[in-house]
């Protein structure tokens, strides 16, 4: 496993990080403990994941472990009174209030990494930025980001705060933040997070379908060129993942692991590595989309 450095803050993190959206309460404990003791130190939740259910379940299994991992969860999204839905509010007040609830659920009393989990130009984003800035001098976080893949959004942050990461999707099959989000990041030292690396199992050996905008005959083209350069060494799935680690803006693959062998495809990734060559023969594979909304003007 390999570590890095996150962005300008002083956290440090293991290449592959945990992801825990999808976490279930019968294997969490085992599997965030496997993952440790195989090198992973990076794990990242939501306070919005099973209603804070997975909080709570990744605080108690990795309290014993607190000060050797960076642990990351999100803001924003406030469950309505009935229950029934999420409405978004990036206020002061209501990230303040949040965060407590999240220190009790992961145990803690801080939280390593601090993200906003979405946004909006229409924002009040000076407003959201003075809350972290807060929480950071309090000492309840060690660091902050956002998880967007908005380019005018993500421009503002860059312009206005001292965020360490974005997290957004990448993958072979999402390379739209090769456009000029990745080289934005990567020239003010911001770490890209990446999510969706294997593109909801598409690259990982799943029957293909339309993805964003490509046809299913497209989605199997890229499937077929990741597993062309698989081996029983890197696997398709972390072949997919090994791309979207390659970009020097990106610090950390964002894997959902739910499952065992989820967690056995992470380590492969995290053993594994990826040529310029074959970075740039997938890279070839597909024309490359572009952002249609959201755009930096």
């Amino acid at each position: 496993m390999n570590y890095t450095r996150l962005g300008s803050s002083d956290l440090v993190v293991s290449e592959i990080a945990f992801g825990g959206m999808s976490l279930e309460k019968e294997t969490a404990t085992q599997l965030l403990q496997q993952a440790f003791d195989k090198g992973i130190t990076f794990f990242d939740t939501a306070d919005i994941y099973n209603k804070g259910e997975n909080e709570r379940m990744m605080g108690e299994a990795l309290r014993s472990h607190r000060k050797d991992i960076v642990l990351a969860t999100k803001v924003g999204n406030q469950e309505r009174a009935d229950g029934k839905g999420w409405d978004w509010n990036p206020t002061k007040a209501y990230i303040l209030e949040s965060v407590e609830k999240s220190l009790t659920r992961l145990q803690t009393d801080y939280i390593d990494l601090y993200q906003l989990h979405g946004g909006t130009i229409e924002d009040p984003i000076d407003e959201t930025i003075e809350a972290f800035e807060l929480l950071k001098d309090q000492g309840k976080i060690r660091a902050y980001g956002i998880s967007s893949i908005r380019p005018n959004v993500i421009n503002e942050y860059v312009k206005r705060s001292n965020i360490a990461s974005v997290m957004m999707q990448y993958s072979l099959l999402d390379r739209r933040p090769e456009e000029n989000v990745l080289d934005l990041l990567a020239e003010h030292n911001i770490s890209v997070l990446a999510r969706g690396s294997v593109a909801k199992g598409l690259l990982a050996g799943k029957t293909p379908e339309p993805y964003l905008n490509y046809n299913e005959s497209e989605v199997q083209q890229a499937a077929e060129a990741i597993k062309a350069l698989s081996s029983a060494e890197r696997n398709e799935a972390a072949t997919a993942i090994r791309y979207a680690l390659f970009p020097r803006a990106v610090a950390a693959a964002v894997v959902g692991i739910r499952t065992l062998k989820q967690l056995e495809d992470a380590l492969k990734a995290g053993e594994a590595t990826l040529s310029p060559e074959e970075f740039s023969e997938l890279g070839n594979v597909l024309s490359a989309a572009n952002y249609k909304e959201h755009r930096i003007n």
